[in-house]
């Protein structure tokens, strides 16, 4: 019969406690930024659609969903969108684009507004005029402007309608 006689004082059970803390600590750590770096894609956010959904985008989520699918193109590709604007153009479009923008509010007094939206490639967008309000239905792609690439909205259905009630968006 073996007899073992341990005497530990308060301060070795001190740094025994502190150095499984430390160990159990980085455990977590490491756990943490395993699952954000190389799980996070397994975490998709529960506002995403199937790619045969139409998406329909409304003036309270329009700059929203306008900035996320600019910032994660890839994640957005083959979405069916469905939005009201009006048809704006620049003078380095081609003839069978426009964007289908609509104002954004940038202060509080509406006073100051500047144009936002999606780049939209339709092959009978000269049909339409500056200005005109349309609804549309398109697949959102990724194309280039200016050698950045953006998201481009291929038109699939356009009707002209009115201007709704609430013309700007945030």
């Amino acid at each position: 019969m073996f007899i073992y006689n341990f005497k530990i004082n308060g301060g070795m059970a001190l740094k025994i406690i502190i150095v499984l803390l430390s160990i159990f600590m980085l455990i977590v750590f490491g756990i943490s930024v395993y699952r954000i770096f190389f799980t996070s894609d397994k975490f998709e956010v529960e506002d995403r659609f199937a790619a045969n959904e139409i998406t329909e985008i409304q003036a309270e989520n329009y700059t929203n969903i306008l900035q996320a699918v600019h910032k994660d193109i890839d994640s957005y590709i083959g979405m069916k969108i469905r939005f009201t604007g009006y048809v704006y153009r620049l003078i380095d479009f081609k003839e069978d684009e426009f964007v289908l923008a609509r104002d954004m509010l940038i202060n509080e007094e509406k006073t100051q507004s500047v144009v936002v939206g999606f780049l939209n490639q339709y092959k009978d967008a000269k049909n339409l005029k500056d200005g005109e309000w349309v609804e549309l239905i398109g697949i959102i792609e990724k194309g280039k402007y200016h050698n950045e690439e953006i998201p481009i909205i291929k038109v699939t259905e356009i009707k002209v309608v009115s201007m709704p009630d609430e013309s700007f968006v945030m």
